[in-house]
């Protein structure tokens, strides 16, 4: 009799223990009853919140799906836009769970066939998006407006999968490697010619500096030979004026110096021969009182 007692209590704490499940933090859960989600009365999907909750045993089964927002943030992929090139984006997705149901009888509650499903669905937005843009479009402002448009686009498809997306990002864009090589090369080729025509319009313009300045250089040398020339008459004039002044004092003595220098003059070299008369005016200085010649 005390062994049936025992074995009746460990009966219903077997029992009590099958009956309660827990839901960690960050999930929520349902349950499953012969295959179907169990829904009240409304027919609303009965979802469990973290905690202690009880279920009945061998009749309902729990799945438990996380709840928290999640990131989908796979390789970047290849789209094409409006001018027929490729880019190579690289995004990213947040999205959570929604309608738990619904979610649970579209992917099985497995999260690699979500995400697997969710990124086809953002992928046909952003395809959608990028191919009514240009390149030009796409890098210079509208990228805002085409992540936008990408979410609206894949969150109303998402709604079959149960699932929210939250946000939509493009973190990267780039051109495939084999076009922004040649993009590359032309942007070089366009940049070095711009730096070619500037060179020229510099070069002429240093020469039409250059030419102004030798203007002005000449004229200024001009100026001053001028100014030199009259300045230079100007003096000669005063000294002749003076030496004129001088002299008129006294012409006996001017005539003396006359003579000094052209004596000076003559007899500067010993190989000059002069043939002149001894009575000559010349050699009227060299002659003594009494007429002879020294």
């Amino acid at each position: 009799m005390k062994n049936l007692s025992i074995g009746v209590i460990v009966l219903v704490v077997i029992a009590v223990f099958l009956s309660l499940f827990v839901v960690p933090e960050g999930q929520k859960a349902i349950k499953i009853q012969f295959g179907k989600v169990e829904r009240d009365a409304a027919g609303e999907t009965v979802v469990f919140s973290p905690g202690l909750h009880f279920k009945f045993p061998l009749i309902d089964r729990v799945v438990n799906l996380d709840a928290r927002i999640q990131t989908l943030d796979d390789p970047a992929g290849r789209f094409v836009t409006s001018e027929k090139k490729d880019l190579i984006v690289d995004s990213y997705v947040k999205w959570r769970i929604k309608d738990f149901a619904t979610y649970y009888l579209s992917t099985g509650a497995n999260k690699l066939q979500a995400e697997s499903l969710l990124k086809q669905k953002v992928n046909n937005g952003l395809r959608s998006e990028f191919g009514t843009r240009t390149i030009s479009q796409i890098v210079s402002g509208e990228r805002s407006e085409l992540m936008d448009e990408a979410m609206k686009q894949a969150s109303t498809s998402s709604d079959e999968l149960g699932i929210e997306i939250v946000d939509v990002r493009v973190k990267q864009i780039n051109l495939p490697p084999e076009v922004s090589s040649s993009i590359f090369q032309r942007m070089r080729a366009e940049r070095e010619a711009v730096a070619k025509e500037h060179r020229s319009e510099g070069r002429e313009q240093a020469e039409i500096i250059k030419a102004n300045i030798d203007a002005k250089v000449t004229v200024m040398l001009a100026d001053a030979e001028r100014n030199l020339r009259k300045i230079k008459g100007e003096g000669e004039a005063q000294a002749a004026q003076i030496y004129a002044e001088t002299y008129s004092k006294s012409p006996e003595f001017y005539a003396f110096l006359r003579s000094m220098d052209a004596y000076r003059a003559s007899f500067d070299s010993k190989q000059d021969v002069l043939v002149v008369e001894p009575d000559s005016d010349f050699f009227k200085y060299m002659k003594d009182i009494s007429g002879t010649r020294n």
